[in-house]
């Protein structure tokens, strides 16, 4: 596909269990020397930081076929639009649902994903780079005490310490039992709550109920939380002529 003068696109179907399968199969010359716009997420989180990290790709988390674009308001086409076009700049419309953890004002690169197929990448040749970024961490269906477990192995590996600011998906199905007197929002404060960086939550991009939001990672942001306010807003153009 990346080959294929016909193709100028690759959007994956769904999330593909398996993806870090792929890695060392990969051909990464030839797909260095025909970078292509790749869409994908979940699994595919593996592909997205791989093609960046090695190929110096600028790769998108954003809605796959079967997935978003076969569902009625599956897809936020705003968003779609402006990473696909290469437009500069732009302001994801966040829309309902999103808040403020921590208040700050910062630029870096746009990264991340999944966020358990992130944390699988740690001690292994493809492991996450995430300084200088504005990281996005999403997932799907892990209960707070898991999530807990995933950002302090985050943090305890260094992977918290040259990061810009953090941006959280809209977490979906990532509830706590009703006996718990805590909430995912208190996990999260309590562990980059520290860390000196702006802090979002509720971002609808890759697991979300509806409005996937396309995020173009690879180009830099400003990320800006005035209060319990979020604004996020992408800085460079996302693909070229």
């Amino acid at each position: 596909m990346f080959v294929r003068e016909d193709v100028r696109a690759i959007v994956c179907a769904r999330g593909g269990y398996g993806a870090n399968y792929l890695l060392r199969a990969l051909d990464l010359e030839k797909i260095k020397a025909h970078p292509k716009i790749f869409v994908g997420y979940s699994d595919i989180t593996t592909l997205l930081t791989y093609f960046h990290d090695a190929a110096g790709m600028v790769t998108f988390h954003g809605p796959m076929v079967a997935k978003d674009w076969s569902h009625e308001n599956g897809v936020d086409l705003a968003s779609w639009q402006a990473a696909v076009s290469g437009k500069i700049p732009w302001e994801v419309a966040l829309g309902a649902g999103v808040s403020g953890l921590v208040e700050g004002d910062a630029e870096g690169v746009l990264y991340g994903g999944c966020l358990s197929i992130l944390v699988a990448s740690l001690g292994t040749p493809y492991e996450i780079k995430t300084a200088g970024t504005i990281l996005f961490l999403e997932d799907l269906a892990a209960k707070p005490f898991q999530i807990d477990r995933m950002l302090m192995q985050l943090k305890l590996s260094g992977h918290f310490d040259e990061v810009r600011g953090i941006v959280f998906g809209e977490m979906l199905d990532c509830v706590q039992n009703a006996n718990q007197g805590y909430s995912l929002q208190d996990v999260v404060k309590r562990i980059v709550g520290d860390l000196g960086v702006p802090v979002a939550f509720g971002v609808r991009s890759g697991h979300v109920t509806s409005g996937n939001i396309t995020l173009p990672f690879g180009v830099r942001a400003r990320l800006t939380v005035p209060g319990g306010q979020v604004a996020l807003k992408i800085l460079e153009p996302a693909v070229t002529e």
